[in-house]
């Protein structure tokens, strides 16, 4: 992922929401949102798939574990020969041990700069980890936004998209009208204005690309592939999560939806003592 905004509690009938883009070259190859196992032995994971470097920049299982990934934009730190960041995120959902165990071995595999928010739902714990903080921040409840910098940089997108979740989680009364909202936020091709822009050490004519929430660049090579949507919902006591993608190619405005219906997912967690 590119963008995320994240709403963890800020609605008893929409206790779990993401709004989610992927941006990537057109050119490289990716299977949509299904099923499919990492490796033999491994849970089935619910989730894309990088083709090219063989791990998926969203991914959830039936037993509540989740995550995303996102790159930091940060030039001079790139290594040519670095794991593909989109392998953190089977190695979280295979994961069985502690938190804390995890990204230590993560910190210490040579990954380029990335963001990770990742989470156990059945025991109620989630967290943001980068490359670049001493050790994993706890989500509770609350908003939260990631792109291609720390958790809750305020990037004019990040703001913008934080904003738009918070209201359409406020406003809903169904789960097809949010699915709605947040499918509009996400495809925002909106500029802020270059006072507004980061300085993330790329050139100007760049940093006015990479600023909408949807990108398409100029020659069609690179923007948004993918817009994912999560909306857990509760209803008289019963729990079902929707997860919606959309794909989209360079060459045409019509995406491409696939819808997967989760019920009582994500599972109850008992408080911890």
């Amino acid at each position: 992922m590119c963008l995320l905004a994240l709403a963890i509690g800020q609605s008893r009938r929409f206790p779990l929401v993401l709004a989610a883009n992927r941006d990537e070259r057109f050119d490289r190859p990716t299977a949509a949102l299904d099923w499919w196992t990492p490796a033999p032995g491994d849970a089935a994971v619910l989730g894309g798939r990088d083709l090219e470097g063989g791990g998926t920049w969203f991914g959830l299982t039936q037993a509540g574990r989740l995550a995303l990934v996102t790159n930091v934009r940060r030039p001079g730190a790139m290594a040519p020969g670095a794991p593909s960041r989109g392998a953190i995120v089977p190695a979280w959902l295979r994961h069985r041990g502690e938190s804390d165990r995890f990204w230590r071995a993560t910190a210490q595999s040579g990954h380029n700069p990335f963001n990770l928010v990742a989470a156990d739902l059945a025991r109620g714990e989630a967290f943001w980890a980068s490359d670049d903080a001493a050790a994993p921040r706890r989500l509770e409840a609350g908003l939260y936004g990631v792109s291609n910098a720390a958790l809750d940089t305020p990037w004019p997108k990040v703001t913008a998209l934080k904003q738009r979740v918070a209201q359409a989680v406020a406003l809903s009364d169904s789960a097809e009208m949010l699915a709605g909202q947040l499918f509009a936020a996400l495809a925002d091709r909106s500029r802020p204005d270059d006072s507004a822009l980061p300085a993330t050490g790329v050139t100007l004519e760049l940093e006015r690309e990479l600023s909408p929430a949807f990108i398409l660049s100029p020659d069609r090579r690179y923007g948004t592939r993918c817009s994912t949507v999560l909306i857990c919902e509760e209803v008289g006591g019963q729990r079902s999560t929707r997860v919606i993608e959309c794909s989209f190619s360079a060459d045409s405005s019509t995406p491409t939806q696939r819808h997967v219906e989760l019920r009582d997912w994500p599972p109850r967690h008992e408080p911890r003592h």
